[in-house]
């Protein structure tokens, strides 16, 4: 497929890859330059925004962190740095990044990202206690407050009820957390379990 051989290419034709990234990039500025002057325009004084560029699976990342480093750091660094400066350092930069990336936060981090989501607590080494303790100084957790693959799904009232207590006590303390489940509310969701998640963050609130 194409996704196979766009990941292939990255190890095995990184000048086109290459190529490829910085034609996305510069379409990027582009638009982003762009909405944020409208934005500004219109008398918006703060505003949140979000790429999205998914790096993990739920056992590991999708390329090795060196490669993330040479590949993708670089063009990162560039977008967000581009987004700051157009608008005036007002916008906050969030990134949505899917599983389990914790090898390359501090490096999304020192990218400018300053907003994660989701944490997709079910993912290795996505420990929200763990990540809140190393990295809550430096970058807000955007979800994570109940696992939208098992527990919100299958488990009970009383099991969501924990777990959403629990992702608060880990990720709220000294602020920096946007609470949400980790991902999108599905059909399969019994709607008992999704009052319990509201209600249950209403304790909080």
């Amino acid at each position: 497929s194409g996704y196979q051989k766009a990941m292939m290419d990255l190890a095995a034709n990184p000048s086109l890859s290459e190529a490829i990234m910085d034609r996305v990039l510069e379409h990027k500025i582009q638009y982003y330059s762009a909405a944020i002057a409208e934005l500004l325009s219109a008398g918006i004084e703060s505003f949140i925004i979000s790429e999205s560029d998914d790096l993990g699976s739920q056992s590991g990342l999708l390329i090795s962190p060196d490669m993330y480093r040479r590949l993708a750091k670089p063009r990162h660094t560039r977008l967000f740095e581009t987004i700051k400066r157009c608008s005036g350092g007002r916008a906050a930069v969030e990134l949505h990044c899917c599983g389990a990336i914790r090898g390359i936060l501090p490096d999304l981090i020192e990218s400018g990202v300053e907003v994660l989501n989701p944490v997709q607590v079910s993912a290795a080494g996505m420990d929200t206690a763990e990540l809140k303790r190393e990295f809550g100084d430096s970058i807000v957790f955007h979800g994570g407050g109940v696992d939208s693959q098992a527990t919100l799904p299958y488990g009970t009232p009383a099991e969501v009820r924990d777990e959403v207590r629990r992702r608060i006590e880990e990720l709220a303390p000294g602020g920096g957390f946007i609470f949400t489940p980790v991902h999108s509310i599905q059909h399969d969701v019994p709607f008992e379990n999704f009052m319990a998640m509201i209600e249950t963050f209403y304790e909080y609130a």
